[in-house]
């Protein structure tokens, strides 16, 4: 188990080798244990964060508030909107100050070709870890919750079929951060992944590139198909979740010709009839319901978005006992 992680930044898992996340996900097992035993876990009195939110979230701002204020820290919320980088304030300069007043910085900023730049920006002048709580690139948040949902439920991953599929939704042009983080992770742990599009919604060639390695190295696998019956067949995991063109579309428009050509792509249960009769669905939320996934799929049986999502907590207390105490 790899101990020495304080100080460490979090702001892709390809940064973190094989055993810094076994021992990210040991953690999150036992401060999960100790959660529903109701023990007190005072690993990090005193120690205060800034959560930068560039855009809105749920989970992500209550996950980090509650997960320190468990750890016996205190996190402050910060609208960029309200700060001095609304008027201009760089990077560095926000980086360095917060530096001085707490203990790590964590941020959310999707803008596309912007976001994670931000964020290594913000990790080369800061003196404290760098969380990234979603960028334009990475979700490494999502990623090592799905990982220790997946975990939870199969015991050993390794061979599994996980499906990431695309889906229909219009409510807005997301990014294609969880899909990235989740194709580079998964096969790292010997999964066969399988990632469904229609064609225009391709993610970057150095993902796929890097997903084959780490696949390669790993004894996992990597299958791109535009078939979606082909990603649901077999499949142990579906997660069919929308983004947008990003890669080919650089555009902000959020409904065009392309995406209303791919109305069909939606999860349904005739699709999850396919699948492995105890297959599992995903979501990273929110899901949109009317045009993503039918909500006799998201609500039934083979759903398991809120234990996905419960261990958003802890996996977040995890990475951030481990990089702000810690050895």
């Amino acid at each position: 188990m790899k101990t020495e992680l304080r100080g460490k930044h979090f702001i892709t898992l390809e940064d973190w080798s094989r055993e810094d996340i076994d021992t990210l996900l040991n953690v999150s097992m036992e401060l999960k244990r100790q959660f529903a035993m109701g023990l007190d876990t005072p690993y990090l009195t005193n120690k205060t964060m800034f959560l930068m939110f560039f855009e809105e979230s749920t989970r992500t701002r209550n996950s980090m508030e509650a997960g320190i204020a468990q750890l016996g820290g205190h996190a402050n919320y910060l609208d960029t909107s309200q700060m001095q980088i609304a008027h201009g304030e760089v990077a560095k300069d926000t980086a360095i100050i917060l530096s001085r007043f707490g203990h790590a910085i964590a941020c959310r900023n999707c803008f596309w070709g912007i976001g994670n730049k931000y964020l290594n920006d913000l990790a080369k002048w800061a003196s404290v870890p760098v969380i990234n709580m979603q960028d334009d690139l990475f979700h490494p948040l999502q990623a090592i919750a799905d990982l220790m949902t997946m975990k939870e439920k199969s015991g050993i991953v390794r061979r599994k079929k996980v499906s990431i599929i695309w889906a229909y939704a219009d409510t807005h042009k997301k990014p294609i951060s969880v899909p990235v983080s989740q194709v580079l992770l998964f096969p790292r742990y010997g999964m066969d992944v399988t990632l469904a599009h229609p064609k225009g919604y391709e993610l970057p060639q150095w993902v796929i590139d890097k997903a084959r390695i780490n696949a390669e190295n790993r004894g996992g696998t990597l299958t791109i198909t535009n078939d979606e019956k082909e990603a649901y067949e077999g499949a142990d995991y579906v997660i069919p979740k929308n983004w947008g063109n990003w890669v080919t579309n650089p555009g902000k428009d959020v409904v065009d010709d392309l995406l209303t050509a791919n109305k069909s792509w939606k999860c349904t249960e005739e699709k999850m009839a396919l699948a492995h009769r105890n297959v599992k669905y995903m979501h990273a939320l929110p899901a949109d319901r009317k045009n993503e996934v039918e909500d006799s799929v998201i609500d039934g049986f083979h759903s398991i978005i809120y234990d996905e999502a419960e261990n958003r907590i802890h996996t977040s207390k995890a990475i951030m006992q481990l990089t702000m105490g810690g050895k």
